[in-house]
């Protein structure tokens, strides 16, 4: 007889030593499964890619591309690779509670994601680097609401503090392939 599938818990990348915002809520939910008795398996998903892909068009129309994150590597995957990690767990008869630390194969800047944007297109869009606030303030100029804009600005920050990097590769090991790269995803955001 088939044991049913695992649950699964989609977390932060390094929930519980995270300097991202977003980590606090994540460790106490994980807190909460261990002490449950439940089986259990935790997908610590680093950022996806398409977090800053959804932004290319953007930085067509203005000619740069900005955020806060400095220098700080992004060790990214697509949606489609964590969702594809996600489904094995849950049809996985392995064992139950595991944690990965989930992140794409090749980390990147966003300097890096600038110059392969302007690879694509032939046109030169640089990465300009501005402080928390002031991106955030560009944000709200952009449209979004202040609290989404500081948070977002806030993330790039902990990027910049290693927060959203990873170099263990557990993602392409689980779904026994390569993350799809860089140069893919910008591909298709420009399709």
């Amino acid at each position: 007889m088939r044991r049913p599938a695992l649950r699964a818990y989609t977390s932060l990348l390094h929930a519980d030593t995270s300097v991202v915002s977003l980590a606090a809520e994540h460790r106490e939910t994980e807190a909460d499964l261990k002490a449950s008795g439940v089986d259990f398996t935790i997908l610590r998903n680093g950022w996806y890619t398409e977090n800053y892909t959804s932004s290319i068009h953007s930085a067509l129309q203005n000619g740069v591309f900005i955020g806060s994150a400095g220098q700080g590597k992004l060790a990214s995957a697509t949606r489609k690779d964590f969702a594809e990690a996600l489904a094995i767990v849950a049809m996985s008869d392995g064992p139950a509670s595991k944690v990965y630390e989930l992140a794409g194969d090749d980390a990147w800047t966003l300097s890096d994601l600038a110059a392969e944007i302007s690879r694509q297109t032939g046109r030169t869009i640089p990465y300009r680097d501005l402080p928390a606030a002031e991106y955030a303030a560009a944000l709200v100029t952009a449209g979004l609401p202040e609290g989404l804009a500081d948070a977002i600005a806030g993330w790039d920050v902990a990027a910049s503090q290693g927060g959203l990097f990873d170099d263990g590769k557990q993602l392409s090991k689980l779904i026994g392939r390569s993350t799809t790269p860089l140069a893919q995803a910008v591909a298709h955001a420009l399709q």
